[in-house]
């Protein structure tokens, strides 16, 4: 099998534990995800199935979307209710308080990454090192909010928000920083991705329906929730190599766009296209780049030998 599922992710379930479900269900070994989701979180994560594991760093690179219920007044050590209360505080913010805080977190903003993440420092986990008691340096880093929008105010304190962000966001930032302009702090007690790029929560499987097609051996039933590679990079540009430059292509050969007849400038340095063969058959993603000759493309993942 190789695909992409739109897996929703159940609350209590690691992004591991869900693809160690996957391996069994698609009985392969060969299977990865678009975008750790906590086991307090739920949603939207997309399961990479056999040769679609090798798109598995570019479907990262897409923007998503959460609804964030966010608790104004309290401060964990991991930014959600999850930890250690380290103060707390009662409060009343009005949604229009909160509305005019949220105005100064849109567009390019600079983030701190927490302890409580899965980035590597010295090749330890931070989560590791914060469970640990170890403290590190953290450099900030460029994200971007496209739009935080107040759904509803559930109490005093409690607030659903949606967010737009970039790729690199974290969500539990976000709400301790929005906390502290408020100056009262804040720390997540609920999160759900709705969208990961294309893929939305209202096209979900479960991982009880996954399970129910697996017992019933419906191996048709589960392939049938995988979406091609082909149709989840439909927003990227085509290129139709002839079978002398597919096949070098495949070998992992750059191809200069001037050879193939394209005028170098159509593209910009570090763009995705789709890759067909000869026949019409969408073999791989490519990207470009600048080599010793001039602008070419190369196969970046690859989906039919």
């Amino acid at each position: 099998m190789d695909g992409i599922i739109n897996l929703y992710k159940p609350k209590g379930y690691t992004s591991h534990d869900a693809v160690a479900r996957i391996k069994r269900f698609c009985n392969t070994r060969r299977v990865g995800h678009a975008g750790t989701l906590d086991p307090m979180a739920c949603g939207v994560l997309p399961i990479l199935v056999g040769k679609a594991a090798a798109a598995q760093e570019y479907l990262m690179n897409h923007d998503k979307t959460y609804l964030a219920g966010m608790r104004f007044g309290v401060v964990t050590d991991t930014g959600d209710v999850t930890g250690n209360i380290l103060s707390e505080k009662k409060v009343a913010i009005s949604k229009d308080e909160l509305c005019a805080v949220c105005e100064n977190f849109k567009g390019e903003i600079m983030q701190t990454p927490p302890m409580y993440s899965a980035i590597k420092v010295g090749g330890k986990r931070l989560y590791d090192l914060a469970r640990e008691g170890v403290e590190v340096e953290r450099k900030a880093r460029k994200i971007e909010i496209y739009g935080i929008n107040i759904v509803s105010q559930e109490s005093e304190c409690d607030f659903l928000v949606e967010v737009s962000c970039s790729k690199g966001t974290y969500i539990r930032t976000l709400c301790e920083d929005i906390g502290e302009a408020l100056g009262c702090g804040g720390t997540l007690f609920s999160l759900e991705r709705i969208s990961c790029g294309d893929f939305k929560k209202e096209d979900c499987v479960t991982l009880e329906e996954l399970q129910k097609l697996f017992e019933e051996g419906d191996t048709d039933g589960i392939e049938k929730k995988l979406a091609s590679p082909e149709k989840v990079f439909s927003h990227c540009p085509v290129i139709k190599l002839s079978a002398f430059y597919s096949r070098l292509c495949k070998n992992g050969c750059e191809i200069y766009l001037k050879k193939m007849g394209i005028s170098p400038d159509r593209f910009e340095k570090d763009d995705l296209v789709r890759l067909y063969d000869s026949d019409g058959v969408f073999f791989a993603l490519g990207k470009i780049g600048d080599f010793r000759e001039g602008r070419a493309v190369k196969a970046a993942a690859r989906f039919i030998d």
